[in-house]
């Protein structure tokens, strides 16, 4: 089994039974919601929309947004480069997510 099943087997879990206890009462549904949130998988990035969140939300250049993400500034351009066919996955797909959902400074604390 990879790490990959075993955490979407886990997630899965996880959601099912959160859902379980807010059926009975004893989770609450911005608790239930905090949970569904970190179980869902991130959405799928593409080029255009990397760019957007790095210009838009984060005013970066990719030098500085690949180090809020601490990955290569050439990884910032390959998930900006149509070409490239690479798009973030894991951890920083969901710092992405953070980052459009609540802007740059959730992660400058």
């Amino acid at each position: 089994m990879t790490a990959t099943t075993k955490t979407d087997r886990v997630s899965a879990e996880m959601l099912e039974m959160a859902l379980l206890l807010s059926k009975h009462k004893v989770l609450s549904a911005q608790d239930l919601g905090q949970i569904k949130a970190l179980c869902s998988p991130p959405p799928v990035y593409l080029p255009e929309r990397v760019a957007q969140i790095r210009i838009q939300k984060a005013k970066m250049s990719q030098t500085v947004f690949a180090g809020f993400l601490n990955v290569r500034p050439s990884t910032v351009q390959k998930w900006e480069s149509p070409a490239s066919g690479k798009h973030p996955g894991g951890a920083a797909a969901k710092l992405l997510q953070l980052i459009e959902k609540k802007g740059i400074e959730a992660l400058a604390v």
